[in-house]
């Protein structure tokens, strides 16, 4: 008997290993030689699931009345059921709270307002980030930028070898892991490095008139066309300071953009991808209350970490372009009004990206808030990508048919890379 109970069990345990191959459904298999079964794993693949009730519909009759049980004060068939006014407390509880209608919000508006926040994944990119913020890309970083990161007068002493100490630190020191979670040693990296470069105020006084701000919240809105745009939410690390940052292109270059056109990607629209909503308030904040003493945005710092979406590396540059455009706006507004105009002194916001290996460089020179129509004076946007800081850093070697392709430690590293981000941060100082 108790064969034939194991052989009735094997037939279905057959049909599961054919159509699953998760763990789950294996350790069904690992319970059947014991006369038992797995249901919590069976009853999901073939357990019969009750179609919902469909609710019932009561029809209202114009001059007739329903009789209900309200004054029985109990259910009584073939009466109707009561529906009494809601209930007023008398006090807001959090628990019973119903929310109005989206037409009765005091923030609803007819026009809709789309909005890019840090989840935003476009899907065009940099070109999509370009037409939003009414730009013009130029490949590489400025030639200011570039000079200071070949200037021997701006680098840390002994510059490679801590840099790569900074890197062993976050990769091979910090974990015991074979490889640490990535939202652990990126952090971690650009900290390191961010304390290298805090070394040279001893060499350079104005790098101890910033700060860096956490969890900081912006809010800037435009118009494009006859859309409402807007971008929002907290973003990253910013470094602010005491001081502007440096208009890095001159008058006959920011007069020049005029005769340049904006790449287009029709038939694909330009908001795609964007939050739309009728509930917004047209707000344009910098993040900091009025008279805050460092308050021009010098650099913001994005880390794609395993925690946060991913974003492949076209669409990160956009989010990066997108909100070094937003705090630029932010400021320009709080500086000159919401009336558009071509800005008399540029605005100039830097952005640094990195996943703990490949760093992403933007630098956003807000030459203009008169962004409704397509001519005119345009924005410009320096763009320099995937510059990797190492190659690999592995705890134990890679071998592949007894033959080492990547040895044990670190690998590949850049000194370029770090010459670029140490630069950016110099940048107004220097």
């Amino acid at each position: 008997m108790f064969n034939a109970t194991v052989q009735r069990i094997r037939t279905p345990a057959f049909k599961i290993t054919k159509n699953c191959k998760s763990k789950d459904c294996h350790s069904v298999l690992y319970m059947i030689p014991h006369g038992r079964r797995f249901l919590s794993t069976s009853s999901c693949l073939y357990g019969k699931i009750l179609p919902r009730k469909k609710p019932r519909v009561v029809h209202e009759i114009a001059g007739l009345e329903p009789i209900t049980y309200a004054d029985r004060m109990h259910f009584v068939p073939g009466l109707a059921k009561p529906r009494f006014p809601p209930w007023d407390r008398g006090w807001k509880d959090p628990s019973h709270y119903t929310s109005p209608k989206l037409e009765d919000m005091p923030l609803h508006k007819d026009k809709p307002c789309y909005m890019f926040n840090q989840r935003t994944n476009v899907l065009e990119g940099v070109r999509q980030a370009l037409w939003l913020s009414k730009s013009v890309i130029i490949k590489g970083l400025p030639a200011q930028i570039l000079a200071l990161a070949e200037d021997p007068a701006n680098q840390i002493e002994n510059q490679d070898e801590r840099v790569q100490d900074a890197i062993k630190n976050s990769r091979l020191w910090d974990t015991t892991e074979p490889r640490p979670p990535r939202e652990r040693f990126c952090p971690s990296l650009l900290h390191r490095l961010l304390h290298l470069c805090d070394g040279l105020q001893v060499m350079r006084p104005e790098l101890a008139k910033r700060i860096l701000a956490e969890k900081y919240s912006l809010a800037a809105t435009w118009r494009r066309g006859e859309d409402v745009f807007q971008v929002r939410g907290q973003n990253g690390l910013l470094l602010n300071s005491m001081t502007p940052v440096p208009v890095l292109a001159g008058e006959e270059q920011i007069k020049s953009t005029a005769d340049q056109a904006l790449e287009t990607f029709y038939p694909i629209a330009p908001t795609i991808d964007l939050q739309r909503t009728h509930i917004y308030q047209e707000k344009n904040d910098t993040g900091f209350r009025e008279g805050y003493p460092y308050p021009h945005a010098h650099t913001l710092f994005l880390m794609e970490m395993g925690n946060t979406p991913k974003l492949f590396p076209e669409q990160l540059r956009a989010k990066m372009v997108m909100f070094a455009f937003g705090n630029a706006l932010a400021r320009a507004q709080a500086l000159y009004g919401k009336e558009p105009r071509v800005l008399e002194k540029p605005i100039v916001v830097q952005s640094v990206a990195t996943n703990g290996r490949l760093f992403q460089f933007v630098v956003f020179q807000l030459n203009t808030t008169d962004l409704q129509s397509d001519s005119g004076v345009k924005n410009l946007v320096w763009v320099d990508e995937d510059q990797p800081l190492y190659g690999f850093a592995k705890v134990w070697p890679f071998i592949k048919k007894k033959v080492v392709k990547v040895p044990a430690g670190l690998s590949g590293y850049q000194p370029n890379t770090f010459k670029k981000f140490l630069a950016l941060y110099l940048h107004g100082a220097a």
